[in-house]
């Protein structure tokens, strides 16, 4: 059971859901209502993306996906530290279907998300 107020889970579970819904519906303008300007995130294959404008650039036109939906599992959160998984199903650019479990971890902060770092599930080493 969590020490947690139930507000801080239920803010923490919204913030989560509703970054997955912009970036699923392609909404790049309202990435900064949940983001820190300053933000970082780090995702494996890339250098990590520094700023909300390399963020935005990275969803605009190097993100290798052309559709699909996040299927969150679960999510788990203390005052500062968000943490959820689940899997990403949808088409990348090319055409290829795209099928993968993922792990977030996030750092918030006033209320945005100042740090996000992504797993992927799969073997490498």
């Amino acid at each position: 059971m969590s020490h947690w107020p139930a507000s801080t889970r239920d803010s923490a579970e919204l913030l989560v859901t509703e970054l997955f819904d912009i970036i699923d519906e392609r909404r790049w303008n309202e990435l900064g209502a949940l983001f820190a300007e300053e933000c970082t995130y780090c995702r494996p294959g890339y250098d990590p993306l520094v700023g909300l404008s390399q963020l935005d650039r990275f969803y605009r036109t190097e993100r290798n996906i052309a559709s699909g939906r996040h299927q969150v599992e679960q999510i788990v959160s203390d005052l500062g530290t968000v943490t959820c998984w689940g899997r990403f199903v949808g088409t990348s650019r090319t055409g290829q279907h795209l099928d993968e479990e993922f792990i977030d971890v996030y750092r918030v902060r006033d209320g945005k998300i100042a740090f996000r770092k992504t797993y992927f599930y799969r073997p490498a080493i």
